[in-house]
């Protein structure tokens, strides 16, 4: 025998075949590999060194505290991630998607990050020393004294970016950075050849700390005031 839906049930079948399918949670329970989802997972204080987590998204995981020295993330996705206190020294990081974290006082020492964005990102105090981040992007960064101890920045985009009080003095810039409208406090640039450099203005310049062997791009001139004196925390 036929069977007759009412107008109201049929309404409810529609609506139902046409949901969406629900989205695969996260597998917070999987082991570090290649490619799996870690979204919004929390991963802290753990012992991750070496780990392969190349393309695997890490968006909004929580890795404070977490060592992940040695590990591959490259083109992985940490958009909007904790990473405070965290080590990547290291780590291979090309390519990969590190905008809005949080790493207060991180340390991504000797990390090969080529290409990666760190666009939004809280980098106060963190550690860049030794660091490979040719075409890296920096834009809207919070980088309050920042390490970039021979760092290799060669066109770094530092646009709209806070570099209060960090020293670039002994980075590497073997291609011209970006500092369109870069608040740059103290930021140490003594002896950089910043000829070349894209977006500077006198008025960064006025409050930035540099000295006789600082190159300025074509227009600017040195401020009265440099050399700054030597800081102590």
């Amino acid at each position: 025998m036929a069977t007759h839906r009412s107008p109201l049930g049929l309404l409810a079948f529609l609506l139902l075949a046409s949901a969406p399918i629900p989205t695969r949670a996260a597998d917070c329970g999987s082991t570090a590999s290649p490619k799996l989802d870690w979204q919004e997972c929390s991963k802290k204080n753990l012992m991750l060194q070496g780990s392969d987590l190349e393309g695997a998204n890490l968006a909004g995981t929580d890795f404070s505290l977490t060592d992940l020295a040695g590990a591959n993330v490259k083109s992985a996705n940490l958009e909007k991630a904790t990473l405070v206190r965290a080590s990547l020294e290291g780590a291979h990081a090309e390519g990969a998607n590190f905008a809005k974290i949080e790493a207060y006082r991180s340390s991504f020492a000797n990390v090969a990050a080529d290409g990666a964005s760190f666009a939004g990102a809280e980098l106060q105090r963190a550690n860049f020393a030794g660091a490979r981040l040719t075409g890296a992007s920096f834009e809207k960064a919070e980088l309050g004294r920042a390490d970039f101890d021979k760092a290799v920045l060669t066109g770094v985009k530092f646009s709209f970016a806070n570099l209060s009080r960090v020293d670039l003095s002994k980075a590497t810039f073997e291609g011209p950075p970006t500092f369109d409208r870069a608040f740059m406090f103290l930021t140490r640039i003594e002896g950089l050849d910043l000829s070349s450099a894209a977006g500077l203005e006198q008025a960064q310049i006025d409050l930035a700390c540099g000295d006789a062997s600082t190159k300025l791009p074509s227009g600017l001139s040195t401020p009265a005031t440099w050399p700054c004196p030597a800081e102590h925390e």
